[in-house]
């Protein structure tokens, strides 16, 4: 089963908050480095601009990220996963052991996601709002149920595509993304 727009998308959200996070981190350290610096009319300029709330909204990108890198990780094998007992297991006895523990994982997400979304429901309803950005919080907390649903449809998707073919997502280490292996580099 492929959604390759609902792929790109994921990819798409990850690179933005990761891109967006390291200039905003960046920008905020030259601003406290610029502060300091005795500098006449551009030093009060500096000083003016508030960065206050560029912690604020990292740690919010952050779990943004988080969650979603977390589905990314299962659908591409890349997510932590723990194999002692599974490396021990004859072939015969693997494919119901990964496709329970795919399938717990599935049950898992979809209970965490459920919880999270009346959380966030009673939220939005609650009014709270973020220190610093003053952000309705049921939209910083809506990542919890919506990464979470995804990485429930992950796990379901990469359970199905193993119950038909038997083959698990594997992350090569050694292979990069759009770069030819047969390509000589001068």
């Amino acid at each position: 089963m492929s959604l390759k727009w609902l792929d790109t998308l994921e990819e798409r959200i990850i690179i933005f908050l990761i891109a967006a996070g390291t200039i905003i981190v960046f920008l905020s350290v030259l601003h406290r480095y610029l502060s300091g610096v005795p500098m006449g009319a551009f030093q009060d300029f500096i000083i003016g601009i508030n960065f206050s709330c560029a912690q604020e909204l990292c740690i919010y990108m952050l779990v943004w990220m988080a969650k979603f890198g977390a589905a990314y990780g299962v659908r591409t094998g890349i997510h932590v996963g723990v194999d002692l007992l599974l490396n021990r297991l004859s072939d015969a006895h693997k494919k119901p052991v990964i496709l329970f523990g795919l399938l717990a994982g599935a049950v898992f997400t979809f209970t965490i996601a459920t919880i999270g979304l009346i959380f966030v429901i009673e939220n939005f309803h609650y009014g709270a709002q973020s220190p610093d950005l003053e952000l309705p919080m049921w939209i910083v907390y809506a990542a919890l149920p919506l990464g979470s649903y995804l990485m429930c449809f992950r796990f379901l998707q990469v359970a199905w595509s193993f119950y038909k073919g038997g083959e698990l997502p594997h992350h090569d280490h050694a292979h990069v993304e759009g770069v030819d292996e047969n390509e000589v580099l001068v």
